[in-house]
């Protein structure tokens, strides 16, 4: 990955969670955060995934809310960031990794009680 690349990432990231934070006036999306942002080597698509707390019908609806504003969120990093000469096609995912960690952890600790019980 290219230092450019790194830093449209960081940039957008940044620029995507505050704008989640203060802009968008869907609820569905208050409790969405920014976990990650990926570009593609010619920056005219980015994979943006959105970490969403709360039951998985909480976490759909998020992610319909988040696509549903990606016209506005478009628009306003336009705005925001005029030294870019085109604004990335913004791909919206959830982010799995919290929820894994955490079935993880589950997994770990029923091991453990598992084994003080054998004993």
């Amino acid at each position: 990955m290219s230092r450019r690349t790194q830093r449209v990432e960081d940039l957008l990231r940044a620029e995507l969670s505050q704008l989640f934070l203060r802009q968008v006036g869907d609820p569905r999306v208050r409790m969405t955060t920014v976990s990650a942002v990926e570009v593609s080597p010619d920056l005219k698509r980015a994979v943006v995934r959105v970490s969403v707390m709360g039951e998985e019908a909480t976490r759909l609806q998020a992610l319909e809310g988040v696509r549903h504003a990606r016209g506005f969120l478009r628009s306003q990093l336009a705005r925001r960031l005029r030294g870019m000469r085109t604004i990335p096609d913004l791909v919206f995912e959830l982010d799995r990794g919290a929820e894994h960690s955490q079935r993880i952890s589950e997994l770990l600790e029923n091991l453990e009680e598992n084994d003080e019980t054998s004993r």
